[in-house]
């Protein structure tokens, strides 16, 4: 790995936005009836429940841009 490149992809455009994103993954779960860790680590969840988390957040996302969008017109 080239220097100053971290493995992570998941770096936030804007760094301030974490603490809503945490909060939505929360509400999310809820929604979903998927119990999330106290401790917050996610390494021992099942992959299925965790690509159901992601994939409801990524929707919840897209249609926030989509309705900021159509406002903007």
């Amino acid at each position: 790995m080239a220097q100053g490149q971290s493995r992570s992809s998941n770096v936030l455009v804007v760094p301030q936005a974490t603490a809503a994103l945490d909060q939505m993954k929360y509400e999310v779960a809820q929604e979903l009836g998927i119990a999330i860790p106290q401790d917050g680590y996610m390494g021992n969840m099942a992959t299925r429940d965790a690509g159901a988390l992601g994939g409801h957040i990524t929707r919840k996302l897209v249609q926030m841009a989509e309705q900021q969008l159509a406002g903007q017109k």
